[in-house]
Formats: structure tokens, C-alpha cells, sequence
């Protein structure tokens, strides 16, 4: 099993559960969730997770202030943005952001994750 400390943050219970589950079974430790940008940086300065699955749309900060904000942290954790939106849907902005890459949420797995975070397996 690898142990990566992972917060996933979605405004969605449900696909906060289902990732949970996906990337636990696929041996990624998940040790914390968060529904909005707000309770997002309060758990990484918590939990200090050494990967954020972040939604691109929250509903209160979006996702790109969000990671802009989390690498900013002392020992930033590494940052995968998510979406139902394609990557072009996203436009550019994706490439001006400091973080580790994307993932639309239907390729959403721990495999991916894993190689984008830059995890062992």
C-alpha cells in the first residue's frame, strides 16, 4: 500500500465518496475531504496532505485560486486539478497554475493520480 495523504475536494458528497473509494482500493490513503476552497486550505494546514485532488469549480473559491493559494504553504503538497469540463473547456489558465496536472473526473484513478503526483506505487 502506498501511503500518499490525500485531501480530495469536490463539492459533491457523492463523487467524494466514490473517489475515496476508487483511489483507497487502488492502495492511495485518503485522509481527508473538503467541499468548498475555504474548508480546503483549513484541512491542508490540518491535515498538511502531501496530495490535493482539487475540483477546478467550487462554490466559493475557485480551484485555480485555490492551488495558487496551497502552494504558497511551507512544504506545499502537490496539487492535481479535476473537472467534468475537458481540459480545453478549461482553456489556458491550467498552464499558468502551479500545479502537478489534470484529470478529467471519468479518468480519475489511483494509477493516474499516482503517476501525476508523482507517487510511488
Amino acid at each position: 500500500m502506498v501511503t500518499a495523504g490525500i485531501l480530495l475536494v469536490d463539492d459533491h458528497a457523492g463523487f467524494r465518496r466514490m473517489a475515496r473509494r476508487l483511489l483507497e482500493a487502488g492502495g492511495l490513503d485518503v485522509v481527508g475531504e473538503a467541499a468548498d476552497g475555504g474548508e480546503a486550505l483549513a484541512r491542508a494546514r490540518e491535515l498538511r496532505p502531501k496530495v490535493v485532488v482539487l475540483d477546478v469549480l467550487l462554490p466559493d473559491i475557485d480551484g485555480f485560486a485555490v492551488a495558487e493559494k496551497l502552494a504558497e504553504f511551507p512544504d506545499p503538497p502537490k496539487v492535481v486539478l479535476i473537472s467534468s469540463h475537458s481540459l480545453s473547456e478549461l482553456g489556458g489558465k491550467i498552464d499558468t497554475t502551479r500545479v502537478r496536472g489534470f484529470l478529467a473526473k471519468d479518468e480519475l484513478t489511483a494509477q493516474r493520480l499516482a503517476e501525476l503526483a508523482g507517487l510511488r506505487t
